[in-house]
C-alpha cells in the first residue's frame, strides 16, 4: 500500500476510492462491479461502502485455489425444478467444479448449512403471504443467521397428491382426512408437512385424526412414488410434482421457495452462474412444462442485507 492512502489495515469498510486503490482497479470498474451485484457491497445514505472483511473473502474466491470456488453443494427442500436445473448445470460444467443437490427437507438442510457441511439450503415454510417473515425468523433460530442471506429462487404452487381418479370424489381437501384413505407423511422438518399441518389445522384436525400407515416420506419423489405404486392414497407435494409422476392435485395455495447461504458463496462466481441458470429461457421454459411456477422474482435478494 502507498503511504497517501487514507485507509489502514483495520478499517472496517471502505469507499469507492479506497477499494479502488485496494484492488488496484479504477473507480468506474468499482462501481460497476457493485452496481451488477458482483462485489459484496452496500448503500448507505446512497454511497457505496464495501465490507472489508467481504471484499478479502470474495478476493479470495475469485483466486483460482480459493475456498473452494469449485464447489457448491445445495441440500435442503426437495423440488422437481431445482432439480433439473442442478443436472444441467452440473453437465455445462463437466468436471471443473463440484455441483450437487442432496433434498433433506428444511430442517435438516438449515441444519447443515449451520455447520458448514453444505453451501446452499433451498427451503419453504408456510404460505407465500408470510414467507417475509417466516423465513427469517426461521433462519435466526441458528447461531450463524447473521452471515447468512435469502435468495428467491421462485414461487411455487402447493398441495395434496392424489391419484388422479380420486379426484372424481371430491376437491375437497375435508373428503379425504375420511380413515379409508393412507396418507403418506413427510418427515417433521420438511415444508411440506408444515404446509399440511397448518392446513388440518383449518380444519380443526391433526395428523392423529388420519390413516399415517403409510408411513414417513423424506422427499416429494418418495412420496409421489408411493402413490404411483399403491403404498399411499394422498401426500402433501406440489402441483410440478403431480404433474411429473401423473398424479391428481389439489391445490392448498402459494409458496416461496427460497435460498439461504452464507453471504461469502453469495459472491462466489459459481452461485451467481447457478442464478444465472434459473433465470436462464431453458429453465423457464421447463418451470412452464411442469406447472405451478412463478420466476418472477427468482435472484432477488429478499433477507440479509444490512
Amino acid at each position: 500500500m502507498s503511504k497517501d492512502q487514507t485507509f489502514n489495515i483495520n478499517t472496517p469498510f471502505l469507499s469507492v476510492k479506497q477499494v479502488a486503490e485496494y484492488l488496484q482497479l479504477n473507480e468506474k470498474k468499482v462501481y460497476s462491479l457493485a452496481n451488477e451485484g458482483h462485489i459484496p457491497a452496500t448503500k448507505v445514505t446512497g454511497k457505496w461502502m464495501f465490507p472489508r472483511e467481504l471484499i478479502d473473502r470474495w478476493m479470495l474466491d475469485s483466486s483460482h485455489s480459493g475456498l473452494l470456488k469449485d464447489r457448491l453443494l445445495i441440500a435442503g427442500s426437495d423440488d422437481p425444478l431445482l432439480y433439473r436445473v442442478v443436472n444441467n448445470f452440473a453437465a455445462q460444467i463437466d468436471s471443473h467444479a463440484l455441483v450437487s443437490y442432496s433434498p433433506t427437507g428444511t430442517g435438516i438442510g438449515l441444519n447443515l448449512l449451520q455447520s458448514q457441511r453444505i453451501d446452499v439450503c433451498g427451503m419453504h415454510w408456510g404460505p407465500q403471504a408470510e414467507s417475509v417473515l417466516r423465513h427469517p425468523a426461521l433462519l435466526q433460530q441458528h447461531s450463524q443467521h447473521k452471515q447468512w442471506v435469502l435468495i428467491r429462487a421462485f414461487q411455487r404452487e402447493q398441495g395434496l397428491l392424489l391419484n388422479a381418479k380420486m379426484l372424481q370424489i371430491s376437491k375437497d381437501p375435508e373428503a379425504f382426512f375420511d380413515l379409508q384413505y393412507r396418507w403418506s407423511m413427510r418427515q417433521k422438518g420438511s415444508g411440506a408437512q408444515r404446509f399440511l399441518l397448518e392446513t388440518l389445522s383449518h380444519y380443526h384436525k391433526t395428523t392423529d385424526s388420519l390413516n399415517c400407515e403409510a408411513g414417513i416420506s423424506n422427499s416429494e419423489r418418495e412420496a409421489a412414488a408411493a402413490i404411483t405404486m399403491n403404498m399411499a392414497d394422498i401426500a402433501p407435494g406440489t402441483r410440478s410434482i403431480a404433474n411429473e409422476f401423473g398424479l391428481g392435485f389439489i391445490s392448498l395455495g402459494w409458496e416461496s421457495f427460497d435460498l439461504a447461504l452464507p453471504r461469502n458463496i453469495w459472491f462466489r462466481h459459481l452461485f451467481q452462474e447457478f442464478i444465472s441458470e434459473l433465470k436462464s429461457l431453458p429453465s423457464q421454459n421447463m418451470a412452464e412444462a411442469l406447472t405451478g411456477y412463478d420466476l418472477g422474482v427468482c435472484g432477488q435478494l429478499v433477507w440479509g442485507d444490512d
